[in-house]
């Protein structure tokens, strides 16, 4: 017999006793006695038995795998989150499989349906931008398929599991810097408005200028995809416009660079002449000159928390967990706020 090969018939028969013995034995059953299941660990481990994990979870119809989705792999947040999501899930013995929507709700739907393929025991998503009619995740639901929301989720989906960080307080502590650094004439870029996150960016906004006595003007919110170029256009067509602003907050890092790079190729002097304030915390943030003023959200906590509450749904007698968990955001002070 090759080491490795052993079967439980191969074990029972070289103890003598029913293969229905060894199977309970090694499944630490209360129905064999703690010397029989010695006898047969010791057996097993003698003749080189490895169990068939696949085999045994197609019986339980549990893969002992969870889903993940999320927009992009390449940004930090989402990277953090996913190191979180796999160090809860190896340590309550889960594998990962993860996918990225690229901000596609097709593609979003495609990885939805390779994982509802794959038999895996719940999902963690993080919606695309595109995200707007969530029917194809009320599908898993509907069909008792844990599922909770991380960072975006749907807000039309009532009965729903999900962690998020406090959008609307951490935007009110970015502008709110802006004003107290002396900013009177603030820009908001912006995330599309069918998501809730910027939604809440934007509450938090409007909130820190209205308690500051500073009117809203829409004219100085743009809403975007937010990637580094959309910050260098955004900022180029306001400067046209508004040659007095003097404060930018932006709903993530990337458009906040962007911004920076072009304003510094047109001589203007950050955070003297134009504050900005990100929000991610991105790597970057922290390394371009002068070094960015952002919100840090968390991500490794956030993702480890989403992938418990997850496995928590898993093992629940109830269909559906209906939960939300909301983490506080913390505001990092950098030299792009720095002003004396």
């Amino acid at each position: 017999m090759k080491k490795g090969k052993a079967t439980i018939h191969e074990i029972a028969k070289a103890l003598g006793i029913d293969s229905s013995t060894v199977s309970r034995a090694l499944n630490n059953s209360d129905r064999v006695t703690q010397k029989t299941k010695d006898k047969v660990l010791a057996k097993a481990k003698e003749l080189g038995y490895q169990r068939n994990l696949i085999a045994s979870n197609l019986r339980r119809n549990k893969s002992n795998t969870i889903g993940v989705i999320v927009p992009r792999i390449s940004r930090h947040f989402f990277s953090s989150a996913i190191a979180g999501i796999e160090e809860a899930a190896f340590l309550a013995g889960y594998n990962v499989i993860i996918s990225q929507s690229m901000e596609k709700l097709d593609r979003e739907k495609s990885s939805l349906n390779n994982l509802w393929s794959n038999r895996v025991d719940g999902i963690l998503i993080s919606v695309s931008m595109e995200t707007e009619i969530c029917d194809h995740l009320k599908f898993l639901r509907d069909n008792d398929v844990p599922l909770v929301f991380f960072d975006r989720h749907c807000p039309d989906m009532e009965q729903s599991s999900k962690v998020l960080i406090d959008d609307s307080r951490a935007s009110y502590e970015a502008v709110t810097h802006l004003i107290e650094k002396g900013c009177k004439k603030i820009v908001h870029f912006s995330g599309p408005q069918s998501l809730e996150i910027y939604k809440n960016r934007l509450k938090g906004y409007r909130r820190a200028l209205d308690e500051h006595g500073i009117p809203f003007n829409k004219d100085l919110v743009i809403t975007s995809t937010l990637m580094e170029v959309d910050g260098k256009d955004m900022i180029k067509e306001l400067m046209d416009k508004h040659k007095d602003i003097d404060g930018i907050f932006s709903a993530n890092d990337v458009a906040a660079i962007g911004a920076m790079k072009y304003l510094k190729k047109q001589g203007v002097r950050i955070p003297e002449d134009i504050a900005i304030v990100g929000f991610s915390n991105e790597p970057i943030a922290e390394a371009i000159e002068p070094s960015l003023t952002t919100i840090d959200q968390s991500g490794f906590e956030l993702g480890r928390t989403a992938c418990n509450l997850l496995i928590e749904n898993i093992n629940s007698k109830e269909k559906v967990l209906d939960r939300t968990l909301i983490l506080n955001p913390t505001l990092i002070k950098r030299e792009s706020t720095n002003r004396k």
